[in-house]
């Protein structure tokens, strides 16, 4: 059976705001500024990634007002307030806490005065602060979000960083996935999972990582579970890496059409996105393990512009159209340069 991923798991539609400031508390430091009550943040719920700064609302145009998404109050808008009259400053607060906002973010350690920090109370808002610029904050909470709310799907294989490259060595169940990917790491490359491996979509990529329950463990037919980081050591392993080739193992089929050019090149859509993928078929004696190394430095050559399987063809073309060919299709100034050797 070709290489086929399964069908994306569900997206999560929302999460708390408890629950993301928790998270949040574990890479910067958030500390609360106010809230309406003691479980407030369990009632909010954030259900998108993209983020919003309401300079706009608050300066009194609200048409198109994102109220749905996380509001990050910076400098700029901390001083726009700051510039007005107390009655103007709690006109513009409460043109924006009408709406049904999750959460109120306060970055760069600013503060409210009490009197605004009433009116989010009395509607309910939480508002959090942090001592992060904005745009640092901005990018951690965007990221965090993201992997939230990131389409995912799952496939059987086992995913190596080869020289840099993520790929993911496929094929159908005890064809030796796993043996190839224990090679690998043997001769100095990365494991990022196997047997089961999580696909995340962000943005225009796919980012592999291990489940929970089998990270940076193998499966070895016949020997068993191997523990890849303490066999190996901590550089032997990832935790997620771009996916960038499918590898498939395939059983020599006489009778199947094989790529041998390099020319036509065969792609898997996974998630929305087109993957390269490389038909490896198996035959006795052939060394996997050297081939996904070449498979790895080819895609590198590719990467920047220069492609083998092009240039051989144009050179193919240039000795067809050259018409000072010799004997036997040998260039006439090939021919000379070695008859100094002959002599």
């Amino acid at each position: 059976m070709p290489f086929s991923p399964q069908a994306p798991i569900p997206r999560k539609e929302k999460i708390s705001v408890s629950y993301l400031v928790g998270k949040l508390r574990e890479r910067v430091n958030i500390n609360i500024t106010s809230c309406a009550s003691e479980h407030c943040s369990d009632e909010r719920f954030v259900n998108e990634a993209d983020l919003h700064r309401p300079g706009l609302a608050l300066a009194g145009y609200i048409k198109l007002f994102t109220y749905q998404r996380v509001q990050i109050i910076g400098n700029t808008e901390t001083q726009f307030l700051q510039n007005l009259p107390k009655d103007k400053q709690k006109e513009a607060f409460r043109r924006i806490t009408k709406f049904d906002i999750p959460v109120i973010f306060l970055t760069d350690s600013n503060e409210l005065p009490d009197y605004l920090l009433q009116i989010t109370e009395e509607a309910g808002i939480p508002v959090f602060s942090t001592p992060l610029e904005t745009t640092r904050f901005m990018y951690l909470l965007r990221d965090f979000l993201e992997d939230q709310f990131a389409i995912q799907t799952m496939v059987h294989g086992s995913m190596v960083d080869v020289y840099g490259i993520g790929i993911l060595v496929a094929g159908k169940s005890g064809i030796g996935k796993s043996e190839v990917a224990l090679d690998l790491v043997e001769r100095g490359h990365r494991l990022v999972a196997d047997d089961v491996v999580m696909l995340t979509k962000k943005s225009s990529v796919l980012m592999a990582s291990a489940t929970e329950m089998s990270k940076h463990f193998m499966e070895i037919r016949g020997l068993g579970i191997v523990d890849v980081m303490s066999m190996f050591g901590i550089r032997a392993i990832r935790y997620q890496k771009r996916l960038e080739v499918v590898l498939e193992l395939t059983l020599w089929d006489e009778t199947r059409e094989i790529e041998r050019t390099g020319l036509n090149h065969d792609s898997v859509n996974v998630l929305g996105l087109d993957i390269p993928l490389i038909h490896l078929p198996i035959t006795p004696g052939k060394n996997i393990t050297v081939i996904a190394e070449v498979i790895a430095m080819n895609y590198l050559l590719k990467h920047y512009g220069y492609d083998p399987a092009k240039a051989f063809q144009d050179r193919i073309q240039s000795s067809i159209s050259d018409k000072t060919q010799g004997e036997k299709g040998i260039p006439k100034r090939a021919i000379e340069y070695f008859e100094g050797d002959i002599e």
